[in-house]
């Protein structure tokens, strides 16, 4: 069975995308490492965003996550209140929504790795002081 872990727009994007500068670590990262995807839906509209310069890229994306390559967690309003508060701690970075969604969802899964091109999640901590650990950069 594959290990379930968060995943962030940046490695979805630099996979979709031949011309970023992260796309040949990040294939050859996914490659050597087999991992179940967990991600939001407004990671995916992130990513979706990014790769709206090529309709290749954004179908390839589209049927990659349709066939599972990426589990998409739910975020609800039962989830704002959490959403505010991480918004409020995080002021100063700040903290953007797909980033709150991928805490929020580190905690209601119990997922505590992530694979993110942000060093961002080096800060952002779970209740507990626990963090969720990037492995894109170990």
């Amino acid at each position: 069975m594959l290990n379930s872990i968060l995943i962030d727009a940046g490695p979805l994007i630099a996979l979709f995308d031949s011309g970023d500068k992260f796309h040949r670590k990040v294939r050859g990262f996914l490659k050597e490492h087999k991992y179940r995807f967990v991600s939001t839906l407004a990671v995916f509209t992130e990513a979706s965003h990014m790769l709206d310069f090529n309709i290749n890229a954004q179908r390839d994306f589209y049927e990659w996550v349709m066939y599972k390559g990426v589990i998409i967690s739910d975020i609800n309003q039962n989830d704002m209140p959490r959403l505010l508060k991480l918004t409020d701690k995080y002021r100063d970075i700040p903290m953007d929504f797909a980033d709150a969604t991928l805490v929020i969802t580190a905690e209601k899964t119990g997922i505590r790795e992530i694979i993110s091109l942000d060093k961002d999640f080096n800060i952002y901590r779970l209740p507990g002081k626990e963090r969720i650990h990037n492995v894109f950069f170990d």
